[in-house]
């Protein structure tokens, strides 16, 4: 590699802080730039060089933003069109880009960039018929109902009956505790939803958690700290903390703090062994761990991992792109520096992380090849790859998702490309109220062909032992929609109908005494 370390950084614009961090704790070594960027040219930004555009802000939000987004991109030429189609969906779901994810959009190709498709509302994503309303609605008032209904009624922001999973318990004085922004639905792992980490530093199009971002009445937000850990003293069962949003990466020092260090000080919280934190910062925001501030969360993850408590940053790449910048890849190495194990899990989404051709069918080869080379990508930075999982029947499915037989093809020639060390850990994953299904690939018999599913998390962990069979479907897009290969129901699912009502029942009951 010809160039110099200096005349990278130089070409991305980091600030003389992080240059200063990186070059001092070795972050971008010369050798691991050059394997990465001759092994993934096409995909690589690393030696890429262009103005920047957007330095007025670091977030760009709401129609203001997206406005003034579009303003800059005609100044230069760029005209992305559709614009109110798009400022309908922002209308819907809300808008966020941080100026290094725009910075980082080739506004050359912008149509196949998928960091556009990720963060920019795009044609098609609404209903045609939908569009065709708003328009014609003749006030803001006809306008502004046309939205509310079309949340209420389309968006399904709560899938998987997430409510349910709310946990509660009884204090010192038996009053009854509601953990208010918190999920506890597998018996390892606790979920909490912070009211520090409610936004993103962007939002993505496909957005599994809406209804956070959005704000909606009945979303998730813990406000208080010590009820967590009181809780977690009652249920030794849970093993990891998992701090998530919005992006768990906004927690300030100080709250992260407060929720950690009595991990290690309370002898009642030892059962605790791991802290997740669930972001999407090293996509949208990777400077922000390049800076002399940082280091007091660093530090406290190092001393978190020598008290034995792992720490794992929770990642979502979709892309080799997303990776392959010397901001990513600094701010990487520089979690791994202070302790904190990386690993990625994220969806598999038309358009973004898979692909279709010109007659609307699957690429399996390339929608396979993007996930194969970022498996190797994550290995030569020794990040784990967690999961892949199917687009959640939330927000716009219809849009993002293609047939699960199809998504199994992908999955099947990705899983067999890889070694085995850089393989994601199960197979591909979706999420229903009976907990996450992993398509284990297809089977026949009596000349029939099914799909062989297993769980790999249940809200009766039991469930996971068994192998169950579907009716193979070249159409079905929701593995909850399989219908069950012989008989009326799958195995689970009048147990399921019993733990459902149980839960809501123990709570209804509570709170009349």
């Amino acid at each position: 590699m010809k160039d110099t370390l200096k005349s990278i950084l130089e070409r991305h614009h980091l600030s003389d802080e992080a240059t200063s961090i990186i070059e001092k704790e070795n972050l971008l070594p010369l050798g691991l730039l050059n394997r990465l960027h001759s092994n993934y040219a096409k995909s690589s930004g690393i030696l890429e060089s262009s103005k920047r555009m957007f330095d007025t802000r670091n977030h760009y939000s709401g129609l203001k933003g997206f406005r003034e987004i579009i303003e800059i991109l005609n100044n230069h030429g760029v005209d992305i069109g559709f614009i109110q189609e798009r400022e309908l969906f922002i209308l819907v779901y809300r808008f966020l880009a941080t100026k290094f994810v725009l910075n980082a959009i080739n506004w050359q190709n912008f149509e196949n960039d998928s960091l556009f498709q990720l963060v920019f509302p795009q044609p098609g994503m609404i209903h045609p018929h939908t569009v065709q309303a708003y328009n014609e609605a003749k006030t803001e008032e006809a306008k502004k109902t046309l939205i509310i209904n079309y949340i209420k009624k389309n968006t399904n922001p709560h899938d998987g009956k997430q409510q349910l999973n709310k946990p509660w318990f009884e204090n010192e004085e038996g009053e009854l505790v509601i953990l208010e922004g918190s999920q506890h639905k597998y018996p390892q792992c606790q979920l909490i939803f912070d009211q520090t980490t409610q936004s993103c530093f962007s939002f993505c199009t496909y957005c599994f958690r809406h209804a956070q971002v959005r704000g909606d009445e009945d979303i998730f937000n813990q406000l208080d700290i010590k009820p967590v850990h009181d809780y977690l003293k009652k249920h030794k069962e849970v093993t990891d903390m998992l701090l998530t949003g919005g992006d768990a990466g906004y927690m300030p020092y100080e709250r992260l703090r407060d929720y950690t260090l009595p991990l290690i000080q309370d002898p009642e919280l030892i059962h605790i062994k791991s802290l997740r934190i669930g972001s999407r910062a090293l996509s949208y925001q990777p400077e922000m761990f390049l800076t002399k501030d940082y280091k007091r969360i660093l530090d406290l993850f190092k001393t978190l991992t020598d008290h034995g408590v792992q720490v794992v940053w929770m990642s979502h790449f979709s892309t080799p792109r997303e990776v392959l910048n010397p901001a990513t890849i600094a701010a990487i190495r520089r979690l791994r520096l202070y302790g904190a194990v990386v690993k990625s899990q994220s969806p598999m989404m038309n358009h973004i992380s898979l692909f279709t051709d010109k007659n609307g069918q699957v690429d399996i080869e390339r929608s396979a090849q993007n996930w194969i080379d970022l498996g190797n990508v994550f290995a030569m930075l020794s990040v784990g790859f967690h999961s892949i999982y199917c687009a959640r029947p939330t927000g716009e499915h219809h849009y993002f998702t293609v047939p699960l037989s199809e998504i199994n093809k992908v999955f099947n020639k990705i899983y067999r490309s890889l070694p085995s060390i850089n393989r994601p850990s199960r197979y591909i994953t979706m999420t229903s109220s009976a907990g996450k299904t992993s398509i284990l690939g297809t089977v026949e018999i009596n000349g029939q062909k099914a799909f062989a599913l297993k769980f790999n998390e249940s809200r009766n962990m039991e469930w996971m032992d068994q192998v169950f069979l579907a009716k193979y479907d070249e159409l079905e897009n929701t593995v909850e929609n399989l219908i069950p290969f012989e008989g009326e129901k799958h195995f689970y699912e009048d147990e399921l109908i019993q733990i459902e009502n149980d839960k809501l029942e123990a709570l209804l009951k509570r709170m009349k005494e």
